[in-house]
């Protein structure tokens, strides 16, 4: 496994990443800084825990939307369902939130 090191919102984080990964981690790196980066701009948020969390929700219901049937639930009925338990979450979006806890764990800081 590969070190690198990346920005997202200024501050610098150390990622492992396999072989031959490093430009996906990078795509997925520049994604979740511009989305974060958006909901800080809008300024009503400022703890960085809370932005990357919200940002993590909008990414995977993207991703949820991508992968879905023509047939979509409204998005406000498909992340109440998915919060309230009635289906487990995606194999992937446990995984980005795992590394999400894990890259923020030391980071108790507000913004």
């Amino acid at each position: 496994m590969k070190q690198v090191e990346v920005q997202i919102m200024g501050q610098s984080y150390l990622l492992g990443c396999p072989e031959g990964g490093e430009e996906l981690l990078k795509q997925a790196v520049r994604k979740v800084d511009a989305a974060m980066c958006k909901i800080r701009d809008a300024g009503k948020i400022r703890a960085r825990d809370r932005i990357a969390v919200l940002a993590a929700l909008n990414l995977a219901f993207e991703l949820s939307e991508q992968k879905a049937s023509p047939a979509l639930p409204s998005p406000s009925n498909q992340l109440a369902r998915s919060s309230a338990g009635d289906q487990p979450l995606p194999e992937d979006l446990q995984n980005l939130i795992a590394r999400l806890d894990q890259a923020l764990a030391g980071d108790g800081q507000l913004i």
